[in-house]
């Protein structure tokens, strides 16, 4: 929590809005989110992407949402029309959404289906649920392969509340360093030979899990496709640049 509270608070004096945009038009504004910080307020801290993002434009809104701990595309509208024209594509399921996961296990996807429904429990805890449950559908293909681990390219055709951990978890496949369904922290000393950290305790490669929505493809207002991309974050880079390096 220390260390939430710590990264938060540098992401409030360090970095701001404008630094984060991707892409900017009349109608809409799409950033790269970082990590640690939600999309809107909630009980727990006061500092979030709508909240910076009105200080400059005063009455934008956000179309969607994306977990606090997840980084990657979040699309936000200028005006009450591009927000009421691209939410309307998020209800139909017309925005094709790309996220990329690191997880556990080597895997060998080619455009895996996981037609799985899932369920909102009264806790806010998500769990697959065949006859409770609503529809929900992922698509999963592997991108690079490791000994241990494996980089996903996953394509949500639904949009239910942590929609992308379920489904992995259900594969059982969790993302990395998930630990509400079933991931573990990743280590560099689980499978660099001869590591040694000495007497300080060893601190997981990514703080967080690794899972980031690298692109958002969508209808502009005069009927052109769009599609943003979101770089990875250095987190996310710098742990692939070890699991290349060490578990290939």
């Amino acid at each position: 929590k220390r260390q939430d509270l710590k990264y938060i608070f540098v992401m409030m004096n360090k970095i701001k809005f404008r630094d984060l945009i991707l892409f900017e038009d009349d109608d809409f504004i799409a950033i790269n989110k970082p990590p640690g910080i939600s999309t809107l307020e909630d009980r727990h801290d006061t500092f979030n992407v709508l909240s910076a993002a009105r200080k400059e434009y005063p009455g934008i809104k956000v179309c969607h949402r994306i977990d606090k701990d997840t980084s990657g595309v979040l699309m936000l509208a200028k005006n009450p029309e591009s927000y009421r024209h691209l939410s309307m594509q998020f209800q139909n399921r017309e925005v094709t959404k790309t996220y990329h996961a690191v997880v556990e296990g080597s895997t060998d996807f080619d455009n895996l289906e996981v037609n799985v429904a899932i369920q909102i429990k009264n806790n806010g805890f998500v769990k697959w649920d065949t006859k409770a449950g609503k529809e929900s559908l992922t698509f999963f293909s592997t991108m690079e392969n490791y000994r241990n681990y494996s980089l996903l390219e996953c394509t949500p055709v639904t949009g239910r509340k942590h929609q992308i951990r379920v489904h992995l978890k259900y594969l059982n496949h969790p993302i990395a360093g998930d630990p509400t369904y079933g991931g573990s922290p990743i280590f560099l000393s689980h499978f660099k030979r001869k590591y040694h950290h000495g007497n300080k305790e060893e601190k997981p490669l990514i703080a967080r899990m690794p899972l980031h929505a690298f692109s958002l493809a969508f209808k502009e207002l005069n009927g052109n496709m769009k599609k943003i991309e979101a770089p990875w974050p250095k987190d996310f880079e710098v742990l692939l640049r070890q699991l290349r390096r060490y578990n290939a």
